[in-house]
């Protein structure tokens, strides 16, 4: 596994964290886990890029696929900040537009704020 070299902080947006709330307590600590990997440096297949700097949290539970979308913000001096902007359940090999096209209007509305 590769590492990242700067200090790492996942963080959600409003959306994400409504998602969040609403998945099972085994899931969210799969979730839970996967950001503290990141957090810690290590890089894995739980964070995969998907396009334009869109990246993916990925896990799965009974056969059912989760997924919360992020961006990186490295404008911050200390650390970098990984940003959840939402999440859905995947229930296709493909990675809908729309998902991702989500991700990039919250990515953009939180640089406007």
């Amino acid at each position: 596994m590769q590492k990242f070299s700067k200090p790492i902080k996942v963080q959600l947006l409003d959306e994400a964290t409504n998602y969040f709330d609403e998945i099972n307590d085994r899931v969210k600590a799969k979730f839970f886990k996967s950001f503290e990997k990141v957090e810690t440096g290590l890089k894995g297949d739980w964070f995969k890029h998907l396009e334009d700097g869109i990246w993916e949290f990925k896990e799965r539970d009974s056969q059912k696929f989760y997924r919360i979308f992020a961006f990186w913000d490295s404008t911050q001096e200390k650390q970098t900040l990984i940003v959840g902007t939402h999440g859905y359940n995947k229930k296709s090999n493909k990675t809908p537009r729309k998902e991702i096209n989500m991700a990039k209007q919250l990515r953009a509305k939180y640089y406007d704020n």
